[in-house]
């Protein structure tokens, strides 16, 4: 291995690191590292300025290695990766060191003692670049089709997207017909529009495109390969159905939570919004006083989460009964009312032109429905108010859907606390997976409004199309990497391993175990647990991190 030429570029970005970080003392202290030939400050290391600095740097002192000691490898470091590629250096000879969440953002009332640990990262850092290794990145063929999981409104704008742009695509709904939720809905408030009409027009489309087939009353029961060539097997009439995909879109929505044993919910006199929803589609509403009560089974110690759309849902539904019979006298008993956007904010004026009547309530103080009377303690006037009723109407939310589980284990994605399903970065990357090649959108990941679902669905689509329409992908090359000879194939990689990207093999040998490179995410499970020590980490191997530890008690 040539000798290592380092390269350490120190960034002040801004007061972030800046205001709270010594950055000349730590550029200075860099120079004095073994194998550092260049070091030097960037204002803003990921601006084009601070990025022509570094190539600038690689040809002038012949680096053969880069450090940038900055924020975080999560949002910036393929941006300086690619930087080292442009400038002729293999991208895996580049280092990152988090000197902003690490030391200037979580001590930056120590200026001193932080300044002190961002020495120590670097230098760590460098111990650790002077060992790395150049890699090669796999490349992977791609199949230019999809699954898309849910045939809500979601779902089936993805499907119809994708298929537009020459795809074929698989769409899967459990129920016997597509729809979704939307099949319950009345009026869209955001342009008053029928739900039905909507929902008519997309199943038209997609019964009608050649790229689209659709498999009703089916489930996913198995996905196995990797991203680019997926093997699904679906259920459908007590029948598999196998096929292959490049991609996979999740759209399975979510599920209005039902207040059972909550404010003497029956579904008769006290209903929900959906259920208010089918009542106005039948014009099955004849009362004369209602009372509306927001927030029933959310923002409490079981559901913590605003549900985002009760709120506009129930004043549309309020708007809509105002209309048709304009004596009735509404209620709506609030926390707070989330109607976000000019669109929903006039819908709120609107209401209170109507004479919809407003009642602030605490948590701590809720209402009480008893006997054809709903009390309620007002916030404002500050006096108990008793409110007779013909019918009640609870606002609840919508929560996860109950497949969203099993579903997540079948695809090793993750989910949050309340069954959603969780993106890779909420900022960077809102609809992809953390797994490469699976894709999420609508209410399968929060709720949203049809609105949102639509345009997620767009999003999603896009994402998706971009891998089939290359026909092959680029992935890390910080895989597992198995000695052959030392492994005895006792399977303990295969059975942890939370991507299945191991699996055993028979050869003359006896049984091996072989990484699946395009599955495998560098999590480092199995040669952790190797008892061997047959696994091997690309970009991360023994050497490398001990290398580090030292570094660190150097000081010390």
């Amino acid at each position: 291995m040539e000798e290592a030429k380092i390269g350490v570029f120190v960034c002040r970005c801004g007061t972030n690191i800046g205001g709270y970080l010594d950055v000349p003392a730590l550029v200075k202290y860099s120079k004095g590292l073994p194998n550092v030939v260049c070091a030097q400050e960037n204002l803003y290391t990921c601006s084009e300025a601070g990025l022509n600095e570094i190539k600038e740097a690689i040809s002038d002192h012949q680096l053969n290695r880069v450090i940038v000691a900055s924020c975080t490898p999560r949002t910036h470091e393929p941006l300086f990766r690619n930087t080292c590629k442009e400038a002729g250096l293999n991208p895996y000879l580049f280092e990152f060191v988090n000197i902003r969440d690490q030391c200037s953002w979580v001590h930056m009332h120590e200026t001193e003692k932080a300044t002190e640990k961002a020495k120590d990262l670097i230098r760590m850092g460098v111990a650790r670049a002077k060992l790395l290794e150049p890699q090669e990145e796999i490349e992977v063929d791609v199949i230019p089709s999809a699954l898309v999981i849910g045939g809500g409104i979601a779902g089936m704008t993805c499907a119809l997207s994708l298929a537009d742009r020459g795809f074929e695509v698989t769409l899967v709904e459990r129920e016997e017909k597509l729809g979704g939720m939307l099949r319950k809905l009345y009026k869209l408030y955001s342009a008053q529009t029928d739900a039905s009409q909507l929902i008519e027009a997309k199943i038209g489309e997609i019964e009608k495109h050649r790229n689209i087939e659709v498999l009703t009353s089916a489930t996913v029961t198995e996905v196995k390969g990797f991203y680019g060539n997926y093997d699904v097997t679906i259920q459908q009439e007590r029948k598999n159905v196998p096929f292959r995909v490049g991609v996979i879109v999740v759209a399975i929505g979510a599920e209005e939570f039902k207040p059972v044993g909550m404010y003497g919910y029956d579904g008769i006199q006290i209903v929900t919004q959906l259920e208010l929803e089918e009542m106005l589609k039948e014009d099955r509403v004849k009362a004369h006083s209602i009372v509306m009560i927001q927030c029933v089974g959310a923002r409490d110690e079981k559901r913590s989460y605003c549900a985002k759309v009760c709120c506009m849902t129930a004043l549309n539904n309020a708007m809509i009964i105002s209309e048709r019979n304009p004596k009735a006298q509404i209620f709506m008993l609030y926390r707070d009312l989330q109607t976000y956007g000019t669109i929903y904010e006039d819908l709120y004026k609107k209401a209170r032109e109507k004479g919809i009547i407003f009642v602030k309530y605490s948590p701590q103080n809720p209402p009480i429905v008893d006997k054809g009377m709903v009390k309620v303690f007002d916030e404002f006037l500050g006096e108990e108010l008793r409110l007779p009723y013909e019918l009640v109407v609870l606002s609840t939310p919508m929560v996860a859907h109950p497949d969203s589980g099993e579903l997540a284990k079948i695809l090793k994605v993750p989910i949050d606390e309340y069954g959603f399903f969780l993106e890779a970065h909420v900022k960077l990357r809102p609809l992809d997976f953390a797994t490469d090649g699976v894709y999420v959108c609508g209410s399968a990941h929060w709720p949203v409004t049809v609105d949102e679902s639509i345009v997620q669905g767009y999003g999603a689509a896009s994402r998706a199309s971009i891998p089939m329409s290359r026909r092959r992908v680029v992935s890390e090359p910080i895989v597992s990497f198995v000695d052959e000879e030392s492994c005895i194939g006792c399977g303990l990689c295969e059975m942890i391993c939370p991507f299945k990207a191991i699996q055993i093999e028979e050869t003359p040998k006896g049984k091996i175990a072989k990484t699946i490179v395009a599955s495998c995410k560098g999590c480092g499970t199995c040669g952790a647990a190797c008892p061997q020590k047959a696994i091997t980490m690309r970009h991360f191997k023994d050497e490398q991190m001990l290398a580090e530890i030292v570094a660190l008690m150097e000081r010390k």
